[in-house]
């Protein structure tokens, strides 16, 4: 832990007392445990609230002593002589599963002690320490959202107590406890066993309160002076007490707290000065829990999480003569100006690093610097640093011709940035070799984070700051092309990492660059209608509730009317109330349909098309054109994304979906747009991978899949399969994919849960190659922890083994869907490097647009059309060698709407 100063003029030392599982629970309700999951489905809410609480504990407070202790699972003594203790708590949501365990390993990680105690509770633990330190001189803190610790409190002995999540905390100092209670620390214990308390299930005195047991302890000193005065309280409530009188004893003595507990070395004082932490330990708690680095660096500052540098090179600044650039290219790359043609030199990569802004709709580059990643005889490597806004002419065309270069090779970090900052400036970026952003993706594609800084740490164990120079930056980056290229050939991902990922890159930053055109006036248009239609919405369901004042948008209103007003069914319980999420509507529409609710989900559809059509408006660049980022490292299946804006989100079968894509135009000097897709691809790759004769038969025989599966899972013939049962097989076959239950089944289709097992039980029965590979693919990853897709793209999914019940069913469903899924978004990669390498072969200026997961949107110029409807459909089913056939559809139109078939 960093060095600070004692936090008293005293100079005492502070003891910092931390009571685990009361604060794992008040993260855990402090923050939605939907916001914070792994990829693999580990929820972890309740791990950043605890862990965000501690740093600022530690920050404020300056302890010198940190130990957290947390209860066991057993029984305790409490329990033994009164069994109904704490027995009317609800269970555990299974989303805090797993949590506690994840707190206890990332303490240890980070050298803070933690500390458990068979029979015992944590609060046994921190009286004990507590009274310890006091003793020893310390300044102790105690923080807490138990009450009970309050008969700790003393000058010396502090309560930090847990008021609004793990934000706000009320400090208990003697002066404090009497303030709020009426009594003294030590009368607490007294207070509550007349009191009782709820959450410990002591019932205390019936129609007893806080101010009543106050009275009686303030005016007879103690419980035990009650007690002995008993008979001297008249009414019914004196009589209560003398009925009850053994409960209260009993409570009394079981909320006295054990102060002399035996906890072994590991509870010593001197022990609870947090140790060094272990810093590849503490990295990969971190990775593992995915939380991004702001947390992470806060807390490897808060307690001096170091890693050791390695022994890098020497880097020497070479300053080449004005003009003499080339000469520089030459002498540490092989390169050179103007070679003759058939000169087989063999040019040897640098490592490059740009410094400027890039997005997708323009940018620039300020600096670059190069670095030749073999050490000279010198001892040192060489690298030159290029002010790009000050150039001598020369030296300008010899780095735009090197740049430009495809034989000159590069190793950069993110080559989709650095090109989007030299296109900026006009200079183009060709022949990257390496790019170790994408290199410790597919190595990690779990984690969130692959900046520099985090992939250095990560893979090479020193620190790099967010402002270091572009040559140092260079220098990390050959350093990871030599860390991480060995782990790729080991798990058999060079050729995937070489020959896909690295030149998808720049194929996919002359997407973004390019944009597509849209008609902004159509859309601010469409805009317009849905604000009418959504006010509307509003002055229908406010004529329905009796509210001229009702907002739609407000989950406490709307509880009020649908379960108080209109007195529809309840829905499922929240910290809040009744839910009013849209599943949960969904299904009270379904079971009570009522005006009211037609409206608010009107409502709230409008206002989502609205939100995203006002979104897309505000992209549009000052060129007319929407440049979206495609996220080449976003999903761990390694599936593509788009954003800023998303244009993979827009509907395709729904009216307003279709007005949108129809805003979006081909641009001036093309003549119009074509559209490819694969036609349902993950199907496809299921047949293949899963090799189920049946699937293959009727894919190979060109029938309709869903009719095809249909007839054999209802047992009539295909020209009977009606549209419902069509829609349940399509259903049911797609669900499959992605780990869908037969009570998910169910829930979909609106079916009972027995209809839904029976139809998924007659397709096993069918289809059992799909089965046996369902089976297989979830046991093998859980023998090796990873599944692998065709291509041998890696997911890796620890959470399969978990004992955390809700996280290892989600990696199970991740692990059904992730092979499938990563092979279609490996063949629709090899498909767009196929189409770019066909369009530049044969010089044609058509261009890529967009792809949108199986759709490839190509802008054609007048007289391309035909060949570039052969090249789409000639590389797109060429990109894959299934045992069935792949299957291409083009349309073609002025805008994206008619374009597609």
């Amino acid at each position: 832990m960093t060095d600070a100063a004692p936090s008293t003029a005293s100079g005492r030392p502070t003891l910092l007392l931390l009571d685990g599982h009361s604060l794992a629970f008040r993260a855990f309700y402090a923050l939605p445990a939907q916001n914070f999951s792994t990829t693999g489905g580990q929820h972890t809410n309740a791990v950043y609230g605890f862990l965000g609480m501690l740093l600022g504990l530690v920050e404020n407070e300056h302890p010198t002593h940190i130990a957290t202790a947390f209860d066991l699972s057993g029984p305790t003594f409490r329990s033994e002589t009164f069994p109904e203790y704490k027995a009317q708590r609800p269970s555990t949501p299974p989303e805090f599963h797993g949590q506690v365990e994840l707190i206890q390993e990332t303490l240890q990680a980070l050298g803070v002690t933690t500390l458990t105690k068979e029979a015992y509770e944590a609060d046994d633990i921190i009286a004990t320490l507590a009274t310890r330190g006091a003793a020893a001189g310390m300044r102790v803190l105690i923080c807490t959202g138990d009450r009970d610790s309050f008969q700790l409190v003393t000058e010396d002995v502090t309560v930090l107590y847990t008021l609004k999540g793990v934000s706000e905390l009320d400090r208990f100092t003697p002066a404090r406890v009497e303030e709020k209670y009426g009594v003294t620390p030590t009368q607490y214990p007294d207070l509550a066993a007349l009191r009782g308390d709820t959450s410990d299930n002591m019932p205390g005195v019936p129609g007893v309160g806080p101010k009543t047991a106050q009275k009686w302890i303030t005016g007879y000193g103690s419980l035990e002076g009650v007690v002995e005065h008993k008979d001297e309280i008249g009414g019914k409530v004196g009589q209560n007490l003398r009925d009850h009188l053994a409960d209260v004893l009993l409570a009394r003595n079981i909320t006295e707290m054990v102060r002399d507990l035996d906890l072994g070395e590991a509870g010593q004082l001197e022990a609870l000065t947090p140790g060094t932490p272990d810093p590849t330990a503490s990295l990969d708690m971190f990775e593992a829990l995915q939380f991004g680095t702001t947390l992470r660096n806060r807390a490897f500052r808060t307690f001096g999480v170091e890693f050791e540098d390695g022994e890098a090179a020497a880097l020497t600044m070479d300053s080449p003569a004005t003009g003499k650039l080339a000469t520089w290219l030459t002498k540490h790359a092989g390169w050179k100006v103007n070679r003759p043609a058939g000169d087989a030199a063999v040019h040897r990569p640098l490592a490059v690093t740009v410094t400027g802004v890039g997005t997708p709709a323009g940018g620039r580059a300020d600096r670059i610097a190069l670095l030749d990643p073999v050490v000279g005889e010198d001892g040192a490597l060489h690298a030159v640093d290029i002010d790009l806004t000050d150039q001598d002419p020369a030296d300008e065309a010899t780095l735009r011709a090197w740049l430009a270069d495809r034989g000159a090779p590069k190793w950069v970090h993110d080559a989709k940035a650095e090109w989007h900052k030299l296109n900026g400036s006009g200079l183009v970026l060709a022949g990257v070799e390496q790019d170790t952003a994408l290199a410790a993706y597919l190595l990690r594609p779990d984690l969130r984070t692959g900046d520099l800084a985090d992939v250095v740490q990560r893979h090479v164990g020193h620190e790099i700051t967010a402002d270091a120079p572009g040559a140092v930056c260079a220098q990390a980056t050959a350093e990871l092309v030599a860390a991480l290229t060995p782990e790729l050939a080991e798990i058999g991902a060079m050729e995937l990492y070489l020959d896909l990922e690295v030149p998808l890159a720049t194929v996919l930053a002359k997407m973004e660059a390019t944009g597509i055109s849209v008609d902004a006036a159509s859309l601010r248009d469409l805009s317009d209608e849905y604000g009418v239609q959504i006010e509307a919405e509003i002055a229908e369901a406010r004529t329905i509730a009796g509210d001229d004042t009702l907002n739609l948008s407000s989950p406490k209103q709307l509880q009020k009317v649908l379960f108080e007003t209109l007195e529809l069914p309840k829905t499922k319980k929240t910290k809040t109330g009744y839910s009013t999420a849209a599943g949960e509507l969904e299904k009270l529409a379904a079971s009570h349909p009522h005006p009211f609710l037609g409206h608010l989900m009107a409502h709230r559809e409008y206002q989502k098309m609205k939100s995203t059509i006002d979104g897309l408006i505000e992209a549009v660049a000052d060129d007319g054109r929407i440049h979206t980022t495609f996220n080449q490292r976003g999903a761990a299946t390694g599936r593509l994304s788009s954003s800023d804006p998303n244009l993979q989100n827009i509907p395709v079968r729904t009216e307003a979906g279709r007005r949108i894509r129809g805003a979006f135009r081909v641009g001036t000097g093309y003549a119009t747009l074509i559209t490819a897709d694969y036609s349902q691809i993950e199907m496809r790759v299921m047949a293949h991978l899963s090799q189920d004769p049946g699937l293959i038969e009727a894919y190979r025989a060109g029938e309709d899949l869903h009719n095809y599966v249909g007839s054999k899972v209802f047992e009539v013939p295909v020209e009977h399969v009606t549209p419902e049962l069509r829609r349940r097989v399509k259903a049911m076959s797609y669900g499959l994919v992605y780990g869908l239950s037969a009570f998910g089944l169910s829930q979909q289709l609106r079916i009972s849960a027995g209809e839904a097992k029976q139809i998924m039980d007659n397709y096993f029965e069918r289809f059992g190659g799909v089965k046996r590979y369902l089976d297989e693919v979830v046991a093998h990853a859980k023998e090796t922890g990873y599944t692998e897709t065709l291509y041998g793209r890696r997911r890796y999914l620890p959470e399969l083994n978990s004992s955390n019940r809700v996280a290892a069913e989600a990696a199970g469903r991740a692990a059904l869907n992730a092979p499938i899924q990563g092979t279609a978004a490996d063949i629709i990669k090899r498909a767009m490097l196929r189409v770019d390498a066909e369009f530049t072969r044969r010089d044609l200026a058509s261009r890529v647009l967009l792809q949108v997961h199986d759709e490839l949107v190509v802008e054609v110029v007048d007289g391309e059309q035909d060949v570039v409807t052969e090249i789409l459909r000639e590389q797109m089913d060429g990109a894959a060698d299934l045992r069935v056939p792949l299957d291409v559809s083009t349309g073609v139109g002025s805008d994206w709407d008619t374009a597609g078939h």
